[in-house]
């Protein structure tokens, strides 16, 4: 099975970290997400940015990802929880490309309010099969101390072998 691994990550880069273990263990593609106009470097102003495009379904303008996702059978998505949902960047993605015929594995870190983010990326992977989707906690700091023991990340990641 074909498959590439597509995520988005900003601060403190767990998202990026999940990702990369997926990608070291599974053979596969793997990209980041990037918004064209990128988000402020200090933490409140990203935070408030990110509150008001979340709380209104805003979609970011996204960069053409290097790998067409058409190519993979299976696409492994991955987002950061901002303010309960999926990042903005993530929501331009999923709702910009047919995921007909593939299956969606979504994963989203948290620290500790994971809201309805699998619930949200599902409802825009119209026509796709959804499996193995996670939930990763990290510490409710806001720092990049994992809380979900990484053995049951392994099991997870092994589950999609």
């Amino acid at each position: 099975m074909k498959t590439l691994i597509v995520y988005y990550t900003w601060h403190n880069g767990n998202t990026k970290r999940i990702a990369e273990m997926i990608h070291e263990r599974i053979p596969s593609d793997l990209c980041a997400i990037e918004t064209v106009q990128p988000y402020p470097e200090e933490y409140r102003r990203a935070s408030d940015q990110g509150k008001k495009e979340t709380e209104s379904g805003f979609e970011p303008e996204i960069r053409e990802l290097p790998y067409d996702i058409s190519d993979y059978d299976r696409i492994i998505v991955g987002t950061p929880t901002w303010w309960y949902t999926m990042a903005p960047a993530v929501r331009t993605f999923l709702d910009q490309n047919d995921f007909s015929g593939k299956e969606v594995v979504p994963f989203m870190t948290n620290a500790g309010w994971p809201g309805t983010v699998i619930k949200d990326m599902t409802a825009l992977c119209r026509s796709a099969r959804i499996s193995h989707a996670r939930e990763i906690l990290f510490d409710s700091e806001g720092g990049d101390k994992l809380i979900t023991p990484e053995a049951e990340i392994d099991a997870w990641i092994d589950s999609l072998q």
